[in-house]
């Protein structure tokens, strides 16, 4: 809109024209204020009823709540107004009527349960708690970005569409590809080690992947927003380094950068976390899980850590932490094992006190030993032929790791649910909107 101005920029003095939702109309009978919206914020226009235009006041007055309107006007200083100030009206403008009743509340004086917010997530995110938390989602992406590229790390987007998945078939969603099955991608986890191959060497991406797991969890999406790094001549400490910094990287940027959301939101101590981050084996853990006396039944070597257990030492941590030297049979074919003791793999997962949120390792980047994971854990070696192949060719030793977007926001921001953390979250239940 030519010459708009918005509402965190107009001055005492100003002559001006803003657009945007109507927040809120107070009527107090020979005076009556209208509160418009923005993006930048909120500003009060005042109508005197015996002073004003009386079409010009039936217009500002009679228009519903999240209407789309502009007001062009005077601005003068108002001590007593929510932002200082306060418009005089000369002309308002309605560019698209609101129904008068809305399937929620963007105000916030009226609660809504999440379901009822995801199917109006539009009228949602008019919410400024709201919008604060994906601005600050935008945030950590573009710190994690900026991190990769200052260890001389290339983005890079692999398919979507694949003709096998990553870890086998139990996962996955099929579709139609020009008469033939086809599958959304789990990961870009075969395809990012690919790249380590070529001349890029070190790689990272930020992309969606598709998880056909029939949760229905307060944690857990069938489509979600992955980081993936991987790097060539690195082992898994290595990567553990680069795991470690991104995260600390993405806090930083959000307690340097983000302070209005964060108030927004109600944290006034948010902070980065301090130190590194403890490396406790596979073995370690389980001791320590055991030693709390939190679950029903100790853990035995070989187990996976269920929720409970999860919670149980990230209690006992009391910040994130790293779990190395898992049980081979736990760990995916593509991570290798312990020249000395092939049941450990170099496998590792970065917990946070909630949940885990990153899994890698160092890969196998020997083809015989690759081959021979793959039978190991029932798959065909020939249906990942492209895969494979390329080990034939000069695959360097390498390292990597992923992990949710949606998982980092949700346990940063301590949110209930993983689905405040995803604009359109897709679940179980829910394909739309």
């Amino acid at each position: 809109m030519e010459n708009r101005t918005y509402t965190a920029d107009a001055e005492p003095g100003d002559h001006v024209t803003v657009a945007g939702w109507v927040h809120e109309v107070r009527d107090l009978g020979g005076i009556a204020f209208l509160i418009l919206r923005d993006t930048s914020g909120k500003i009060q226009v005042k109508f005197e009823k015996d002073e004003m235009d009386e079409e010009l006041v039936e217009t500002g007055l009679g228009v519903h709540r999240e209407s789309v309107i502009a007001v062009t006007g005077d601005v003068e200083e108002e001590d007593r107004a929510p932002t200082g100030v306060e418009m005089l009206p000369e002309s308002v403008d309605v560019l698209n009527e609101a129904d008068a009743e809305l399937p929620l509340d963007p105000s916030g004086k009226v609660d809504a349960d999440l379901s009822t917010r995801l199917d109006n997530r539009t009228l949602d995110l008019r919410k400024e708690e709201v919008q604060a938390v994906f601005e600050i989602r935008a945030e950590i992406l573009r710190a994690v970005r900026d991190y990769f590229r200052s260890i001389g790390s290339t983005e890079i987007n692999t398919p979507k569409i694949v003709a096998t998945g990553t870890e086998g078939g139990t996962e996955l969603f099929p579709i139609t590809y020009f008469g033939e099955e086809a599958f959304m991608n789990q990961s870009p986890q075969l395809f990012k080690q690919l790249m380590v191959g070529s001349g890029l060497e070190r790689v990272f991406e930020v992309g969606p992947i598709f998880r056909a797991e029939e949760h229905n969890t307060p944690r857990h999406l069938n489509e979600a927003t992955m980081i993936d790094f991987e790097s060539a001549f690195i082992d898994h400490e290595e990567a553990m380094d680069v795991c470690e910094g991104t995260l600390k990287a993405a806090y930083e940027a959000v307690e340097e950068n983000c302070a209005a959301e964060l108030e927004l939101l109600g944290y006034d101590d948010f902070a980065s976390p301090d130190g590194d981050f403890p490396r406790l084996t596979y073995e370690e853990a389980i001791e320590r899980i055991n030693a709390t006396g939190e679950l029903d039944e100790q853990l035995v070597w070989g187990d996976d850590l269920s929720t409970e257990a999860e919670r149980a030492l990230g209690d006992d941590v009391g910040g994130h932490y790293f779990i190395t030297d898992w049980p081979s049979e736990i760990k995916p074919f593509y991570i290798q094992d312990y020249e000395d003791d092939p049941e450990l793999s170099k496998g590792f997962d970065l917990m946070h006190p909630r949940m885990e949120l990153v899994s890698g390792g160092q890969r196998e980047h020997r083809y015989d030993a690759l081959v021979e994971g793959f039978e190991q854990q029932g798959l065909d070696p020939e249906q990942f032929d492209y895969y494979t192949k390329m080990f034939k060719y000069g695959m360097p030793p390498h390292a990597g790791w992923a992990y949710g977007v949606e998982r980092l926001v949700m346990t940063m921001l301590d949110l209930d649910n993983i689905r405040e953390a995803v604009l359109f979250p897709r679940d179980r239940q829910r394909l739309s909107p």
